[in-house]
């Protein structure tokens, strides 16, 4: 039972660490990979099958299992630590691996997410519809400027919102409503 915990906790060892260099050296892969026909993501099955959740738990299945016989437990305890420690090292690995994709997003602004938003006039926008004006207004998670046209004259300050996307960087925009009038008794 020995000869088993070591083997595999040296294979998992060794595939993390041939993984580590193949990440430092840039050639890790990290879209996935091939079985028979399926096409497997490190997302898909929770992470449990990627490479490094596997070489995780092998690495921790086969240093626990000779950890409890080394202080005198038994196979059956030894076995029971064992797999426990895998499975947690794998769905560790995995957790992490699905934090980590999370991260990726794509930074990339899009200006027709602009429409209905609300902006601020930066730079006085003449009216009908002739020249530009700027406006600023938070998009994406971000602030962006854009140059902005509108039927009427709208001056620096103006709270507008955003009606139309006339180019790649032009929308058109409308002055806000005015705040209803609150109603004392």
């Amino acid at each position: 039972m020995n000869t088993i915990f070591f083997v595999c906790a040296v294979a998992g060892g060794a595939l993390l660490v041939i993984q580590f260099l193949l990440g430092l050296a840039g050639l890790d892969h990290p879209g996935g990979f091939d079985i028979g026909h399926t096409h497997l993501h490190p997302g898909d099955a929770l992470g449990l099958l990627s490479v490094r959740a596997i070489a995780a738990g092998l690495a921790f299945f086969g240093l626990l299992g000779m950890l409890t016989l080394a202080k005198g437990g038994g196979p059956p305890l030894a076995l029971g630590a064992a797999v426990a420690a895998g499975g947690a090292a794998m769905a560790a690995v995995a957790a992490a691996q699905r934090q980590l994709r999370r991260l990726e997003r794509d930074g990339t602004v899009r200006i027709e997410n602009a429409v209905g938003e609300a902006a601020t006039v930066y730079l006085s926008i003449p009216g009908g519809m002739a020249s530009p004006g700027k406006v600023h207004l938070a998009l994406q998670g971000r602030t962006v400027e854009l140059q902005a046209v509108s039927i009427h004259p709208l001056s620096t300050g103006a709270e507008v919102v955003v009606v139309d996307v006339l180019g790649p960087d032009t929308v058109e925009v409308t002055p806000s409503l005015p705040p209803e009038p609150s109603q004392e008794s």
